[in-house]
């Protein structure tokens, strides 16, 4: 920034450099209740790129009757991917992964539940029915040469069941290591989470034997918890962190979940920490205030809105 703001004081206790697993294309815009056309997706998506994020996942090989706005997955992904940056790609199953496969995708994601009640409203499955349904859709994509990463939501609180208990989403957590995924995102879905439960997660996952360097978060801010929440992750080791663009985004099954972390409010942060994310600031802030535009609608997120008054 021209004023030299945030002013960086570094912490050498952090990472030196965080991936920033960029999901306002996906998980953003699929809460949407305008209806967002696909080249404006595209743009967005393409716009994100040029602004420095370099994983940016794109869209999702759903069922158009569960995410209507995503339904343009096939018209949307030969549009972008060819940018030269990381584009993952969800998919529910099999025939998702088919979609994907077929238009060439190179990484793929699952989305399991660490809870029942949320397994059955999101996959109409218990935990383990869910398990085993993503177990071929894995190995299919490993074998395809495929990254594959492994969402798992209401880590941390459930709208329905309240507290989870940590054993249980290690236990979850660890099914989809043992199965293969590449990394694993933990979601705060609802936006409960505080520091120190994430600590105290993050503690009892290496003690299962799964490595800190397979952990992303995913953190809602709800409750103003999400940026305080990274960065207890972020001195744990966590390097991969998710946002989303403006602050889309929210869950479509759980109607108290707001949105997720700003990626403007995460770059601010990391940025004032000297930590690399290879982010422009300036150009990520025009491309959500672009979008809030085509939304009709202010930008939630606390920078997009200070900058753009600024400016």
């Amino acid at each position: 920034m021209s004023t030299g703001l945030p002013m960086t004081v570094a912490d050498p206790a952090l990472p030196a450099r965080v991936r920033i697993h960029e999901v306002g294309a996906r998980d953003g815009l699929q809460n949407e209740k305008t209806a967002v056309p696909t080249e404006v997706k595209a743009e967005f998506v393409r716009r994100l790129a040029a602004a420095g994020l370099s994983t940016i996942e794109a869209t999702s090989f759903v069922h158009p009757t569960w995410v209507p706005q995503l339904a343009d997955a096939e018209e949307l992904f030969p549009r972008v991917r060819d940018l030269p940056v990381r584009l993952p790609v969800l998919v529910p199953n099999e025939r998702g992964l088919d979609r994907a496969l077929a238009l060439g995708a190179r990484e793929v994601a699952v989305f399991a539940s660490a809870t029942e009640s949320f397994a059955k409203a999101n996959l109409n499955r218990t935990v383990d029915e869910a398990l085993a349904m993503f177990a071929p859709t894995v190995t299919r994509a490993i074998e395809a040469g495929l990254r594959v990463r492994g969402y798992l939501s209401m880590c941390f609180g459930d709208p329905w069941e309240g507290a989870v208990p940590i054993e249980q989403v290690v236990r979850v957590t660890k099914a989809l290591a043992d199965m293969g995924c590449d990394e694993l995102s933990l979601g705060d879905t609802i936006g409960v989470a505080t520091p120190g439960h994430v600590q105290a997660l993050l503690t009892a996952l290496n003690e299962a034997g799964v490595p800190t360097s397979r952990i992303a978060v995913h953190f809602h801010d709800t409750y103003g918890q999400a940026l305080a929440n990274t960065l207890a992750a972020l001195r744990h080791g966590v390097t991969t962190v998710d946002a989303s663009a403006g602050g889309l985004g929210g869950c479509p099954y759980a109607k108290s979940a707001t949105g997720n972390l700003a990626t403007e409010d995460l770059v601010w942060m990391l940025d004032g920490l000297g930590i690399e994310t290879g982010v422009d600031l300036a150009k990520l802030t025009a491309t959500s205030a672009w979008m809030a535009e085509h939304l009709g609608r202010p930008s939630p997120s606390r920078t997009v809105r200070a900058l753009s008054h600024k400016e």
